[in-house]
């Protein structure tokens, strides 16, 4: 008796067990008619476990059994006959119509005789998995699209040479060190490099190097071993490992401490790598792109970088002119940046006003093409209307006399002053003459000037 009550008890517990599965499971008789179907499997398959009992497998309309459409009964089917079936992705159709992507798995049961009792199949859903696919796949054609070399805007003589390198250095296996202000768009030919290369299809993994302290650059490098230092509680890979097959980006190159340059030499010198607290190597084929806002020969004079990693970095190098001398191409990144804004936003804006322009092409630029752009976003905030006008720009940007050691042409309004626009605008900045001028691009003085000329009070009357 007691034996008969730990059967039943074992058979529960196993039921149990198997309704909680996340897996979708199902049993058939040896007729092939099914016995038992889980919750899950009511959830991926939509059929409740009324619905299915009794019924063939034929329920699911599975897109690959052995090749083949399911068949009608399980005498012409060939897991009889296989045994078992081995793990694949196909679809199934679901109660409402649509295709399900799952993992099946078909195994045969037998008695101790060897005579076939029944078949039981595990349904693994893919969805999740299939839609974070779909994301990566996605996200690397995103990434390809912003990368594309007619991303980096540019007409100018200077920024055709740009072009003409880019196009040799993605043709060739070069080491390249880009070098340039910030701001002009180094990590955008880094990409352009990387997507227009025969290793596109491989991984662009970027490291900042300026980010991180000695001791987790070289980790985040070159990875470690479980037990290596205090909070490395399991094995990492390296970004050099993880860009193998395809482009690592050092951006910030001439911030490498001198123990990094000497690890970084042997990269490049002989394709490995050794986590840090292990003393085994481990293999890497990547292409190095690298980039520097710096001088980094003049860095090398001054014993602040090695001379021999310096010549394995500018095998290829490409220069990335400064804004203020290709002047020619600013009216169409703004254009460019416009655009890209009225789609984010919906605002119809076509273009920047004359004083707007003005004041662009005045401008000295230090931040170079990030700075027009966040210029760009930043008049989309205060513009109400068709164009960008002067008054919807930063302060700085109107005014870098105020910010800035550069010789710079004073811009004036876009239209006459009037008595009630002054007014206005005084109550608008609390009676501030000098913001005041800052709005309208005149002096402190010539706002006095104007309001004396038009009996406006020094300050607001009670």
């Amino acid at each position: 008796m007691n034996d008969k009550i730990h059967e039943i008890w074992n058979v529960r517990f196993i039921n149990r067990i198997i309704d909680s599965m996340a897996d979708g499971v199902f049993t058939m008789d040896a007729t092939g008619r099914i016995s038992s179907w889980n919750p899950s499997m009511e959830r991926i398959s939509g059929y409740t476990a009324k619905e299915a009992l009794g019924k063939t497998c034929q329920l699911l309309e599975c897109s690959r059994c052995f090749g083949k459409k399911c068949p009608a009964s399980i005498e012409k089917c060939r897991i009889v006959e296989k045994g078992q079936s081995e793990a694949k992705e196909c679809h199934l159709r679901h109660k409402d119509g649509h295709d399900v992507s799952v993992i099946k798995n078909a195994s045969v049961v037998k008695n101790d005789d060897g005579v076939v009792i029944g078949i039981v199949e595990t349904v693994t859903d893919m969805t999740e998995l299939m839609r974070a696919r779909k994301k990566a796949e996605e996200a690397v054609f995103r990434l390809g699209e912003i990368h594309r070399m007619d991303n980096i805007i540019g007409k100018s003589r200077a920024m055709q040479k740009v072009f003409e390198a880019i196009r040799a250095a993605a043709a060739s296996e070069a080491t390249i060190l880009i070098q340039g202000d910030s701001g002009t768009g180094k990590e955008l030919v880094a990409g352009a490099i990387h997507f227009n290369s025969d290793r596109r299809e491989g991984p662009l993994v970027a490291v900042n190097c300026s980010a991180l302290s000695e001791n987790l650059l070289e980790s985040e490098l070159f990875g470690h071993v479980k037990g290596s230092f205090t909070g490395a509680n399991r094995d990492r890979m390296g970004r050099f490992e993880e860009a193998s097959g395809g482009t690592i980006f050092l951006d910030e190159i001439g911030e490498l401490s001198p123990y990094i340059q000497v690890k970084l030499l042997r990269v490049l010198q002989e394709r490995e790598v050794e986590r840090v607290g292990d003393s085994r190597r481990h293999k890497i084929d990547i292409r190095i792109v690298t980039a520097t806002h710096k001088d980094l020969y003049a860095r090398v004079r001054e014993g602040l970088f090695r001379e021999d990693l310096y010549y394995r970095l500018k095998v290829f190098p490409i220069h990335l002119p400064p804004l203020r001398e290709r002047r020619e191409d600013i009216p169409i990144l703004a254009d460019h940046f416009i655009k890209r804004m009225n789609k984010k936003t919906g605002k119809p804006i076509t273009g920047l006003s004359t004083t707007a322009m003005r004041v662009f092409m005045d401008h000295p630029w230090p931040g170079n093409v990030r700075e027009l752009e966040n210029a760009i976003e930043h008049a989309f905030v205060l513009c109400h209307r068709k164009e960008i006008d002067a008054l919807d720009l930063p302060a700085e940007i109107r005014h870098p006399e105020a910010c800035y050691d550069v010789p710079y042409v004073k811009t004036r309004p876009r239209k006459k002053l009037t008595q009630g626009a002054l007014t206005a605008l005084l109550e608008e900045c609390d009676w501030n003459k000098a913001e005041v001028g800052r709005r309208v691009g005149l002096s402190r003085t010539a706002i006095w000037k104007y309001m004396k000329k038009w009996d406006i009070p020094l300050q607001p009357e009670e």
